[in-house]
């Protein structure tokens, strides 16, 4: 019985190059700790997980659509958009927020490709929380 051999060295490069570029060629590694802190840094002057501040909470804002907190003011352009708050649609909102939506609020992006990518896995880790249960009587 002949077994397969493996492959040289070369090929396997050629192989993960090709999976990247099958994947649209954004494998770029995403450090969550490194994004808390630059979130730290960047974006709690305006911005918590959990409490509004000039801008909104961010708790749970992957798979939310922009504009769609109740208790929040936005601009009437980010209440208009019909954005959903994907991996990607924050990325090109922390890219230019105002290319994205022309006549929102903010005024500041992350020049960094790694910083946005960075920032944007430590956004999707901020699950929203169960509502809570009433209490038994």
């Amino acid at each position: 019985m002949l077994l397969p051999r493996p492959l040289p060295p070369v090929h396997h490069v050629a192989f993960a190059a090709a999976l990247l570029w099958g994947t649209g060629g954004s494998a770029m590694a995403q450090s969550v700790e490194r994004g808390a802190a630059l979130y730290a840094a960047h974006c709690s002057s305006c911005h918590s997980p959990d409490q509004h501040g000039d801008g909104p909470a961010h708790r749970g804002v992957v798979g939310r659509r922009a504009g769609a907190l109740k208790d929040f003011d936005y601009s009437p352009a980010l209440r208009a958009s019909k954005i959903l708050w994907t991996r990607a649609t924050l990325k090109a909102w922390l890219t230019d927020p105002e290319a994205l939506i022309p006549g929102q609020g903010m005024d500041y992006q992350l020049d960094d490709a790694q910083d946005r990518e960075d920032v944007v896995a430590y956004l999707a880790t901020l699950k929203r929380l169960p509502a809570p249960v009433p209490a038994a009587r």
